[in-house]
C-alpha cells in the first residue's frame, strides 16, 4: 500500500509540474485529497461535491477523490494543493496555522458555548469568506467547512476530572494552541500526526488522545483506549481548501458551479455526521466495550479559561473573529 501511495503521489506531483491538472478524454481532472475512510461523512459530502460538479459540467471536468491519505498526509496535501498538483484538500484548521493565523482561534478551548452557536458562526458565510481568504497568498483558499464535532479526551484508563489528567501524554493535532490547552491541564502534550495515534496508544508511547467519537470506530482507536470523557474542550472544523489558481482559472458561471457543490457537500456531511455519531457510539459500547463518561465541564473549563486572553495578547490576528464568537454566543444566552 505505501509503494502505491508512494507512486501515486510521484504521479500527481509530476502531473503538477506541468502547470496544470492533467487532462482525460478531454477533461480536467480534478483531484482531492482527505484523510478519512469512505464511509466517513466528509467523503460522502464529497461525492456529493462530485455528482453535483459532473451533473453540470461533466463533459470539461471529472472529479476523482482519493481518501484514507493515499496522496499523503494532510500537511503535504496542502503543499501539493499549493502548488496546483493536487486541487482540493481537506484539512483540519490546525494544519492551516501556520500559513495564516487567524486559524489558531478553532485551538482556544471553550471558544463557543455550544453546537448551535458554533454551527451559526460557520454558516455566517460573508463573514467566513473573509477569513478564508487569508491564505490567498499562500496560493489556496477555503471554499467551505465540515462539523468535525466536539473533541474530547479518551484513555486507557478513566478520566472523571482534569486531576485525572495530571501526569498523561495525551496526543494534540500539531498546534501550539492545543499543545498549550492540553499541559494547562496538567497533561504532557504529544503532538503526532493522526495516523500515529492508535500504535502509540497501543504501545503505551503516549496514554490517550483528544477527538470525536468517530475516532474510536472508525479508525478503531477504542480497541486501545477504553474510556471517552465528554468534557467537549474544542470544536473544530474541517476546511476544504482549493487551490487558488485553478479557482481563478473558471469562469464565473463554473465558480457558482463549484461553489454550490461545495455548499451541498458540507449539508451532506453535516446530516451524515448527526447519523454516524449515533451508530460509533453504538459500537464502541456494544463491540468494543468503551466507557462513555459524563463530567463536570466547566470544572475542565475553568482550567483553561485564562488562555483566551493569553492567546490573543500572543496572537492580534484573531481578535476580530474571538469577539465576533462571543457576541454570537451573547446572542444565544438571550444578551442582544
Amino acid at each position: 500500500m505505501k509503494k502505491l501511495a508512494a507512486g501515486m503521489l510521484a504521479a500527481v506531483v509530476a502531473a503538477g509540474l506541468t502547470g496544470c491538472g492533467s487532462v482525460t478524454s478531454g477533461k480536467r481532472i480534478i483531484r482531492i485529497s482527505h484523510a478519512q475512510s469512505e464511509t466517513h461523512p466528509e467523503h460522502l459530502g464529497l461525492l456529493a461535491f462530485k455528482e453535483y460538479v459532473e451533473e453540470r459540467l461533466g463533459d470539461k471536468y471529472e472529479v476523482q477523490i482519493f481518501p484514507n491519505e493515499i496522496l499523503g498526509s494532510a500537511q503535504k496535501a496542502i503543499e501539493l494543493t499549493q502548488t496546483g498538483a493536487i486541487d482540493f484538500v481537506v484539512a483540519g484548521t490546525a494544519n492551516l496555522e501556520t500559513f495564516a493565523s487567524v486559524y489558531e482561534i478553532f485551538s482556544m478551548p471553550y471558544l463557543f458555548d455550544s453546537e448551535e452557536v458554533y454551527k451559526s458562526v460557520m454558516q455566517d458565510t460573508d463573514y467566513m469568506e473573509q477569513v478564508y481568504e487569508s491564505t490567498d497568498e499562500a496560493g489556496f483558499r477555503v471554499v467551505t467547512w465540515y462539523n468535525a464535532g466536539t473533541r474530547n479526551f479518551y484513555a486507557k484508563t478513566p478520566i472523571h476530572t482534569p486531576d485525572d489528567l495530571k501526569g498523561k501524554k495525551i496526543r494534540v493535532q500539531q498546534s501550539p494552541a492545543s499543545v498549550a490547552m492540553v499541559n494547562a491541564f496538567g497533561a504532557a502534550a504529544a503532538p503526532m500526526g493522526f495516523g500515529e495515534v492508535y500504535t502509540a496508544i497501543q504501545q503505551g508511547v503516549i496514554d490517550g488522545a483528544e477527538n470525536n467519537e468517530l475516532a474510536l470506530t472508525n479508525n478503531k482507536h477504542g480497541e486501545v483506549a477504553k474510556y471517552y470523557a465528554y468534557n467537549k474542550h474544542q470544536m473544530v472544523p474541517d476546511m476544504l481548501v482549493a487551490n487558488l489558481k485553478f479557482l481563478e482559472s473558471l469562469s464565473p458561471e463554473e465558480y457558482e458551479i463549484f461553489k454550490d457543490a461545495a455548499a451541498l457537500s458540507t449539508q451532506v456531511e453535516m446530516d451524515e455526521w448527526d447519523k454516524s455519531i449515533e451508530e460509533a457510539k453504538n459500537i464502541a459500547v456494544n463491540d468494543m466495550g468503551v466507557e462513555f463518561i459524563d463530567v463536570d465541564v466547566d470544572a475542565f473549563k475553568q482550567k483553561v479559561l485564562p488562555l483566551h486572553e493569553t492567546m490573543q495578547k500572543e496572537n492580534p490576528k484573531i481578535v476580530d473573529l474571538y469577539q465576533h464568537i462571543q457576541e454570537a454566543n451573547e446572542k444565544a444566552k438571550g444578551g442582544q
